[in-house]
């Protein structure tokens, strides 16, 4: 792990890095980390950098806290139990398929509660933007409308 690197020095070090037959997981979220995202084998761009950042990485974590990382690891582990153990009661028939759609439908509710992570709001907001185009999308289409 390097760190405190200078600008010109990020993508010549990942490039040594590989040259020795290294996978290269590169982190930023500045303008000069660019150069090294687009360089590293994975590059994971910090939502809140620059757009040039975010623009070249592999990987963005929207959020600029560890904690999103570990609701990911959560979110997965939640996925592997609800499947791993629906899937084979369902596919042996010991479970009605009723009760299966319901399993999925709680799974997925279950993960969804657990990433807003005690901010309500999140999900009524999106419950009430279903079926609304968004602001952007309206100005987007303007213009091919007038043509």
């Amino acid at each position: 792990m390097y760190a405190g690197v200078l600008p010109d020095g990020k993508a010549d070090i990942v490039r040594e890095l590989q040259a020795r037959g290294a996978m290269v997981v590169m982190v930023g979220d500045g303008i000069n980390d660019a150069p090294a995202l687009m360089q590293a084998d994975v590059g994971v761009a910090m939502g809140g950098g620059t757009d040039i950042a975010v623009e070249f990485a592999d990987i963005i974590v929207v959020r600029n806290d560890v904690g999103s990382i570990r609701t990911a690891r959560q979110n997965v582990a939640l996925a592997f139990l609800f499947n791993g153990i629906g899937i084979p009661l369902a596919a042996t028939g010991l479970v009605y398929p009723v009760w299966a759609m319901i399993a999925m439908a709680l799974s997925v509710t279950t993960i969804f509660i657990n990433s807003i992570g005690g901010r309500p709001s999140l999900l009524f907001q999106a419950i009430a933007s279903v079926g609304h185009v968004a602001d952007n999308e309206v100005d987007a289409a303007a213009p091919a409308a007038r043509r």
